[in-house]
């Protein structure tokens, strides 16, 4: 996923990345939740993501289940490749660099939730109508 050439990370590539997307990605991050969710938490910069990712890997769990589809392929594309981006210790700034490893992995999870911002309030619609629905029965 990640040449070795040394990339700016700004939208364009960000864009250009989640189009390289696919289903075996999405899997691999399903596989591998718990370390994706620890590096965000155990890292300050991105800890307060926290949250944000608990909402992503909802949603990313919801669509694989099938009950929630009114979701573009682009918004799972963008989850994924964020989740992937911040497992890859060996991204373009290795996140073993101290005070300087995390600054692309937070840069891309930005760019990457700019994109998607309106999927996700309209998933944290539905699964709000979807609770209130199964309290009425």
């Amino acid at each position: 996923m990640f040449g070795k050439k040394k990339k700016e990370i700004d939208e364009d590539f960000v864009k250009t990345e989640i189009t390289k997307i696919d289903d075996d990605d999405v899997d691999v991050v399903m596989r591998n939740q718990e370390e994706i969710a620890d590096k965000i938490i155990n890292s300050n910069m991105l800890k307060k993501y926290t949250e944000l990712g608990k909402v992503m890997y909802g949603m990313l769990k919801d669509y694989r289940k099938g009950i929630y589809t009114q979701v573009p392929w682009f918004t799972i594309a963008t989850i994924a490749f964020a989740f992937l981006y911040i497992l890859n210790p060996f991204d373009i700034v290795p996140d073993f660099i101290p005070g300087l490893g995390y600054i692309d992995d937070f840069a891309v999870l930005t760019f990457g939730l700019r994109f998607i911002e309106s999927d996700l309030h309209n998933y944290l619609d539905w699964k709000l109508e979807h609770a209130e629905a199964e309290e009425a029965t």
